[in-house]
């Protein structure tokens, strides 16, 4: 039995969730979430409880059990708290800012690189340094992080670019300068 998949979530207090077949829409305070599940998952409410089962250990319902699981929950958590992620750019003269809806980036290119904000997400730029994506859907929010990162990853001499605020870089040695003969 999965670990993850027997887990029940738990709805919290103003977070509705409706069950149509195999199809879950959740709605909380920030927004309402819909997504289509494998018809092979069994998806109930029981009090304030979503629980997740499957059919039978088939492998492929045991790879279903656990993301079908993971999915909802993120669906609850992103209806009540939201998520986010947070970009850091650095080097010398690069710097973010936004205009209206749109990311305005000056990453060391010959133009400026500009991004529109997605529905569902938000864009804060607090600093020139620091981007900060949020909203309640986990994977548009990653998914605009990667692409907004993707512009100019950090590089490995550096470290110039546009990197997550946890993120480790390696840093390569580079030339010692000293000649052979």
């Amino acid at each position: 039995m999965s670990r993850i998949g027997r887990m029940p979530i738990a709805i919290p207090a103003g977070v509705e969730v409706k069950i149509d077949g195999s199809v879950v829409t959740v709605k909380g305070a920030k927004a309402t979430l819909t997504r289509e599940f494998h018809p092979n998952m069994t998806i109930a409410v029981e009090g304030n409880e979503i629980l997740v089962t499957r059919p039978n250990d088939d492998k492929h319902n045991r790879a279903l059990h656990g993301l079908t699981r993971s999915l909802i929950h993120n669906m609850v958590v992103g209806v009540t708290e939201g998520f986010k992620k947070e970009l850091s750019v650095q080097g010398v003269g690069y710097r973010v800012a936004k205009q209206g809806k749109d990311l305005v980036m000056n990453l060391g290119y010959s133009h400026q690189v500009t991004m529109s904000e997605v529905e569902g997400i938000t864009i804060d730029v607090p600093n020139p340094n620091t981007i900060i994506i949020s909203g309640p859907d986990k994977q548009k929010v990653g998914q605009f992080a990667a692409e907004v990162r993707e512009k100019r990853p950090p590089e490995p001499y550096k470290g110039k670019g546009i990197r997550y605020a946890d993120e480790y870089v390696r840093r390569k040695e580079g030339k010692t300068g000293a000649k052979k003969k």
